[in-house]
Formats: C-alpha cells, sequence, structure tokens
C-alpha cells in the first residue's frame, strides 16, 4: 500500500514554504500534491519517494502531520476510465473519502490516489486488480518515475 503524508497548517503566507523547504533539504522528491483551504487552516497531502522519513522530519519540526495508507490506481488515460474505476467501486458500496489525480502524459497512463471508506482494503484492491488496474505501492510509484 501507498503512504500519503497529510500535513495540517495555518492558512497563511508562507506555510507551504516552510514544509517544502523541509522536503527539500533533505533530498525527498514529490510525486504529487494538494492543498485544501479549511478557513483559518488548510491542509497540504503529498505524494513523496521517502514518505516515512518526510513524515519523521516534518513531526520533528513540529507539524501537524499524519502518515495515511491510501490505495493508489494505475489508469490508462482513456476517456471512461475514471467512471469504469468509480462504477466499481460504486458496485461494491466503497464510498471515496478523498481523491486526487493525475496523467503522466509521457505513459499515457493516469495515477489515482484513493482515500476510501472500506475495512476489507486487501479486498478492494483484489476487485480492482480483477478489473484490470493495477494498484501501485510506494516502490511501484517510484519505478514509474
Amino acid at each position: 500500500m501507498a503512504k500519503q503524508i497529510n500535513v495540517f497548517l495555518e492558512n497563511r503566507p508562507g506555510r507551504i514554504e516552510s514544509i517544502t523547504e523541509v522536503i527539500g533539504k533533505n533530498k525527498i522528491n514529490v510525486w504529487a500534491f494538494t492543498i485544501q483551504d479549511r478557513g483559518d487552516f488548510g491542509l497540504m497531502k503529498l505524494l513523496v519517494d521517502k514518505p516515512q522519513k518526510a513524515y519523521l522530519l516534518l513531526a520533528d519540526k513540529g507539524y501537524a502531520c499524519a502518515l495515511k495508507d491510501v490505495i493508489v490506481v494505475l489508469v490508462k488515460d482513456k476517456s471512461g476510465n475514471l467512471h469504469k474505476l468509480s462504477a466499481l467501486l460504486f458496485k461494491n458500496k466503497v464510498n471515496i473519502v478523498d481523491a486526487h489525480g493525475y496523467v503522466m502524459f509521457s505513459s499515457k497512463e493516469g495515477i489515482c490516489t484513493l482515500d476510501l471508506n472500506v475495512k476489507d482494503t486487501k479486498k478492494i484492491q483484489g476487485v480492482l486488480t480483477k478489473a484490470g488496474f493495477k494498484i501501485l505501492d510506494d516502490e511501484d510509484l517510484a519505478a514509474y518515475r
């Protein structure tokens, strides 16, 4: 399973820069990120090449952060494939709590990072794999770089 770092931060200038400074100085590569506005606070979610190290460094600097298991699904960049993925999850009564994705144009593949409300993650990973989707862990993500 892949790991995502969730960092809770005050919504003011310089907070994102302070996080990227810690990550960059320690030679941690950011593969994907999202930033969500929550009023006075925000949430930054990161996929990085060294999630455990990044988490420990940020926590040591006093950031409120969490290392979260997420399901990362490789999806061919083709019309209708996001629907195929979401329909399969719906059919299996799985709620998508949070998601973000991007397309690697050079390989014509999409990466969908999913936070799912499901008790048996191995079962849903099996369902996704059986339907032709590939599940990526942190090592697999590194190989796609």
